[in-house]
């Protein structure tokens, strides 16, 4: 009789465990179809364009050649180490950015005098274009790779930052009277209530931060580096090679989207708690 009734529910168990992946699967399924349907009709168009010269191969060169020139990229060995510097100065700067920004966009909401005196100094940060301070960031750190990873720091900074003020600032008033009458200290509502609750909007800011340090670290290696994706770029530029390039771009479209899908799922397993409906912070 014992043993039907471990064999009944492993059954069951395993009944649940089929259902529950075969609900992912279509939920999968439904989610990627749309993009993927696009994605082949715009593929089919781009290649009759080529196939039919309407769009010189030097401006836009068939999916093919592109496709050629990745798999030759990978094969003789040229790309991975290049792929492996440039992906390491953007996680280097996406961790300095991370910790810049929830350290900062704490500080200034714990108090607002605290936030009026940063707060025309953030607004004249932001204001300047970083792309443009690439430069200067080249002579202070040098041509390695700490410039480009202040710089991917620099760019992925402020999306952190301003997601981290806002969830901050929507803690639940509720909440902190309770805490606030039990006698709970600052550090008590901080690690009890506000940062709990400003964590789904610091994922969004980190969500966006994720591509921007991606951004970051390409700008640096076109104004100066030895290594990196941006270098073969400039490099295929010069010799006019458009498939070359479009082949490294692909791989950085590709590096940008596993980041993002990854800080996504990190999110959820983490926040499984909260409702995704929070918007993202301006970027």
């Amino acid at each position: 009789m014992w043993h039907s009734c471990a064999r009944s529910r492993s059954a069951a168990g395993a009944q649940r465990e089929s259902a529950a992946l075969l609900h992912a699967a279509r939920h999968a399924f439904a989610l990627a179809w749309p993009p993927m349907l696009f994605g082949a009709a715009l593929l089919y168009a781009w290649t009759q364009a080529s196939a039919r010269g309407w769009v010189d191969e030097l401006i836009l060169p068939p999916p093919g050649e592109i496709l050629q020139q990745l798999s030759l990229g990978l094969s003789s060995g040229v790309l991975l180490p290049h792929l492996g510097v440039t992906l390491l100065q953007a996680l280097l700067g996406f961790v300095i950015a991370v910790a810049a920004g929830i350290g900062v966009g704490a500080v200034i909401a714990s108090s607002p005098l605290v936030e009026r005196c940063f707060n025309p100094f953030l607004i004249a940060f932001e204001a300047m274009p970083k792309i443009a301070m690439a430069p200067l960031v080249i002579v202070w750190f040098g041509y390695g790779i700490w410039s480009k990873v202040v710089l991917a720091a620099v760019i992925a900074f402020f999306p952190i930052l301003v997601s981290t003020i806002l969830g901050l600032r929507a803690s639940e008033p509720g909440r902190l009277d309770v805490l606030r009458a039990l006698g709970a200290s600052r550090a008590q509502e901080f690690r009890l209530v506000r940062l709990p609750g400003a964590l789904p909007f610091i994922f969004s800011g980190i969500n966006v931060a994720v591509v921007f340090v991606l951004l970051g670290s390409i700008v640096g290696e076109f104004v100066g580096a030895k290594q990196g994706l941006g270098t073969l770029i400039l490099i295929a530029n010069e010799n006019l090679e458009t498939a070359r390039t479009f082949s490294i771009l692909a791989i950085l479209a590709l590096l940008g989207m596993l980041l993002h899908f990854g800080v996504g799922a990190l999110r959820q397993r983490l926040l499984f708690w909260a409702e995704p409906r929070t918007g993202s912070p301006p970027a």
